[in-house]
């Protein structure tokens, strides 16, 4: 069974840090392109980064260009969100996803359930 379990969200001030960690069992996901999304409570899930499978290329959403940085250890079938300068509009649920290179991020066969991030100002 194909499983993403993401962690490391939790309660932090504005301008503090938090380490986001989503770890994939259950198949190898080295050659996935894999992604984090957010859902705010009453709004659409939105598109935060993504990494190819080499890691050579990242994408990210205007919001969190030059706070977030995204990375993968494919060794250990993990990918991380690091964010910096947290501003309480990034407070959501934050989830992975992983998706062959071929398909659009709506067709991504695999999600994790989310981590839940809280930012006080």
């Amino acid at each position: 069974q194909v499983q993403l379990v993401e962690s490391g969200g939790g309660l932090v001030q504005a301008g503090g840090s938090l380490r986001l960690s989503c770890a994939a069992s259950g198949r190898t996901f080295s050659s996935y392109v894999l992604g984090w999304f957010r859902q705010a409570p009453g709004k659409e899930r939105e598109f935060v980064a993504s990494i190819s499978w080499s890691g050579g290329s990242t994408s990210y959403a205007d919001s969190v260009k030059g706070r977030f940085t995204i990375s993968r250890d494919n060794a250990k079938n993990t990918v991380y969100l690091q964010m910096n300068s947290l501003k309480p509009e990034d407070t959501a649920y934050y989830s992975c996803a992983a998706r062959r290179s071929t398909l659009m991020w709506e067709s991504a066969p695999y999600w994790g359930q989310g981590t839940r991030v809280t930012v006080s100002s």
